[in-house]
C-alpha cells in the first residue's frame, strides 16, 4: 500500500513513524517553506507538486493508494489541491486536524477574528506594544505599524522590510510557560496576536492569560467541501488499516 502524507506537523512526524513500523510504504510531503525541518522517518520529498494538477499526476505516476493530509489547520492552498486532486483520481482523502482551542478554558475572553485584516483591526484598538506569532507568511499585513512596537516571533527570516519599531525573534517552539511569562514581561506585551492552531494548550496562550494580556486569535479557514476530518493520529491509523485490508484484496484479484 503506497500513502502520501502531507506532513510539517508534529502529527505528521508521529505518523510516519507508525505508517512505516506497520510495513506501509509513506512518503511525507513537505511544503519546504521552513529551513532544517524536522524529518520524518521514511521517504520525504520536499517542495510543492505544481497546484491540483500537478498532484494529480503524482497521485498517478506514484500509483498512490491513499492521502493523509495532516498539514497546518491553515494551510489553505495544498488541502485544496489535495481534495481536488484526490476527487479527480478518486484517491481516498483523510484530514487530520488537530483540536481547535475554541474549546479553550479562556476562549470566551479572546478576541476572535475571521480574517487577519480583522484581526489588525482589533488588536490596534487594544493595545500599542503587540506580539505577533502568526508566522512570517502574515507579518506583511502588520508592517505599517510603525508607530507601535511589535514583537514578531518566526522560525525563519522574513523577507520583507521590517520597521525599525519592531524586533523579530527567531525561536523555534515548543515553549514554556516560565519562557513565555519572561518574553511578555521582557517586551511590555500588552496584546497578543495568534493562530487558531490548536492541539496541547500552547504556553504563550497560558502566559498570556497569567499576565491579563489580551488574546486575538484568527479563525480558521474552512476545511474542503466533502472531505473526512479526524482529529487524532489513532483515527488515522484505523482509516489506513481498513483501507489496506480492502487494497489487498483489489491486488489478489488483479492477478
Amino acid at each position: 500500500m503506497n500513502v502520501l502524507l502531507l506532513g510539517g506537523t508534529a502529527e505528521a512526524r508521529e505518523l510516519a513513524r507508525l505508517l512505516h513500523a506497520d510495513g506501509i510504504a509513506v512518503v511525507t510531503s513537505l511544503a519546504g517553506t521552513v529551513t532544517n525541518p524536522h524529518l520524518p522517518e521514511g521517504t520525504t520529498r520536499v517542495g510543492g507538486f505544481g497546484g491540483a494538477d500537478g498532484l494529480t499526476d503524482y497521485l498517478r505516476g506514484h500509483h498512490v493508494d491513499a492521502v493523509i493530509d495532516a498539514t497546518h489547520p491553515f494551510a489553505e492552498r495544498i488541502s485544496a489541491s489535495a481534495a481536488d486532486a484526490c476527487g479527480r483520481t478518486g484517491v481516498p482523502l483523510l484530514r487530520l486536524t488537530r483540536p481547535s482551542w475554541a474549546v479553550h478554558s479562556d476562549a470566551a475572553s479572546w478576541h476572535w477574528a475571521d480574517s487577519i485584516d480583522q484581526a489588525r483591526e482589533i488588536a490596534g484598538g487594544l493595545g500599542n506594544r503587540v506580539f505577533l506569532a502568526i508566522g512570517r507568511q502574515s507579518l506583511g499585513e502588520f508592517t505599517d505599524w510603525g508607530d507601535r512596537f511589535v514583537l514578531a516571533r518566526v522560525i525563519d527570516p522574513p523577507d520583507i522590510a521590517i520597521p525599525a519599531s519592531w524586533t523579530v525573534l527567531r525561536a523555534r517552539g515548543p515553549f514554556r510557560i516560565d519562557d513565555e511569562l519572561d518574553l511578555l514581561r521582557r517586551y511590555g506585551i500588552d496584546v497578543l496576536v495568534t493562530k487558531d492552531a490548536g492541539g496541547p494548550t500552547d504556553a504563550k496562550l497560558a502566559a498570556a492569560s497569567e499576565l491579563e494580556v489580551p488574546v486575538v486569535m484568527l479563525r480558521r479557514p474552512a476545511p474542503p467541501d466533502r472531505v473526512r476530518l479526524v482529529t487524532y493520529v489513532a483515527d488515522v491509523m484505523v482509516w489506513v488499516k481498513g483501507l489496506r485490508v480492502g487494497v489487498a484484496g483489489q491486488r489478489r484479484r488483479s492477478r
